[in-house]
């Protein structure tokens, strides 16, 4: 099965590195004209340079600060004020790990405003163009944690979740329109995020970094972590015609990890 995305325009969110990237040279790959949504500008221009092209797409970018919302906000209305898109990949970075006990009020808002207003803006800048071509993909990069929470992810585990609910409610609105929304769950990758959440956890236990990702591997059936690249096909099927009657659905990419249905 050959997929293609040639005459299609992707918008990718935090695309410098991890996933984000991952899914933009995937994206890219199949001959989606791509343009990254990132804030450094150094990475974004090496990676622009990078993405495949063979199909004749010109990939471009522009900057966006996601930990400042009205800043971000007026990215998104400039950038929509001249550009339309037929793909959205909503992706941004993970708020700060820790405990239920240990967040307040205001690290729900800083991650409310990060995970969720700036899915669902940028969402309803798209849909704009989406609905007027009767054809969009909407995917949401979420994680497993939506399903079977981890204690020191309380942040992500609850504004995804939103995330994830509110997607499967778009979904049935759009649909009749040709176009879907899904939400990916994420489970353990190679990436620079799992880095860093690997290293809070050493931390806290007071023990190496190598034990605890060996630990993260032997939880997960295939014990592995998963390669970006493998998300990256994912969500190329996902924003193809392949999957024109998938919609509102959780898909998890996750080696097996998830115990529940």
């Amino acid at each position: 099965m050959k997929i293609s995305l040639v005459g299609k325009k992707a918008l990718v969110g935090g695309s410098t590195k991890g996933i984000g990237k991952a899914i933009a040279y995937a994206l890219a790959s199949a001959g989606a004209e791509v343009c990254l949504m990132a804030r450094n500008e150094e990475k974004l221009q090496e990676i622009v340079a990078d993405l495949p092209s063979e199909q004749g797409q010109k990939h471009y970018y522009f900057l966006v600060n996601f930990s400042d919302f009205n800043a971000f906000k007026e990215s998104i209305n400039a950038f929509f004020s001249t550009n339309s898109i037929d793909i959205l990949i909503n992706n941004t970075q993970g708020p700060s790990a820790g405990t239920a006990l240990e967040k307040t009020s205001d690290d729900y808002q800083n991650a409310f405003d990060l995970l969720f207003k700036a899915a669902v803006f940028t969402t309803e800048k798209a849909l704009e163009g989406m609905r007027k071509k009767k054809w969009g993909r909407v995917i949401n990069v979420a994680s497993i944690t939506v399903r079977e929470p981890l204690s020191h992810l309380v942040l992500s585990n609850s504004i995804r979740a939103a995330l994830t609910t509110w997607g499967k409610s778009l979904s049935a609105e759009v649909a009749a329109e040709n176009i879907t929304v899904n939400s990916i769950l994420t489970g353990y990758f190679d990436t620079e995020r799992l880095s860093e959440l690997i290293a809070f956890k050493a931390e806290q236990a007071k023990t190496t970094s190598a034990h605890i990702q060996e630990n993260m591997e032997n939880e997960v059936p295939m014990k592995r972590l998963g390669k970006p690249e493998e998300y990256g096909y994912l969500v190329c099927f996902l924003a193809s015609d392949k999957a024109s009657y998938i919609t509102g659905t959780l898909i998890p990419i996750d080696g097996g990890l998830l115990r529940s249905m």
